[in-house]
């Protein structure tokens, strides 16, 4: 099932009816989750693409976990830094489908890379959202000691 609209249609609604699925960078990540199942159990019937299935079958599995675990947490900082995650573990699984390419097929592997790059897209700017709040220049201002043996 390649197309999302139809997708999202068969996620249950314990999901959907959570507040986390209004972030798209999730629901992205849901769905190249569930395209790469089909994607992993090709490149696993390859013995050349074992290794590799399982490498793209972690990396697919926690952008969407890194998303909703950074969405839980209080601090901006500590949300920058689950998003952070997701979005390595989204340029990862980008990389381990281009290795795929000769098993997988250029198609699949550009259709692949292309919806990735949207979730990597969003999580940079999910990053620098949070941070933004967070890191701030210092308003104090600082006093200069004169006194050069101090």
């Amino acid at each position: 099932m390649d197309d999302y609209g139809e997708w999202a249609k068969t996620v249950p609604e314990p999901i959907t009816n959570d507040v986390l699925w209004k972030v798209q960078a999730y629901r992205l990540a849901l769905f190249a989750a569930d395209l790469g199942w089909s994607d992993v159990t090709t490149l696993i019937s390859d013995k050349r693409t074992v290794a590799l299935s399982d490498q793209l079958y972690r990396a697919l599995g926690s952008i969407s976990a890194n998303i909703a675990e950074g969405y839980s947490r209080e601090s901006q900082k500590d949300m920058a830094r689950y998003y952070e995650y997701a979005l390595g573990s989204a340029r990862e699984s980008r990389d381990w489908y281009y290795k795929a390419r000769h098993i997988l097929s250029d198609a699949v592997m550009t259709k692949r890379v292309h919806l990735l790059t949207q979730v990597i897209r969003l999580l940079m700017t999910m990053v620098q959202h949070q941070r933004g709040k967070f890191i701030k220049e210092e308003t104090e201002t600082y006093e200069v000691n004169q006194n050069p043996d101090l």
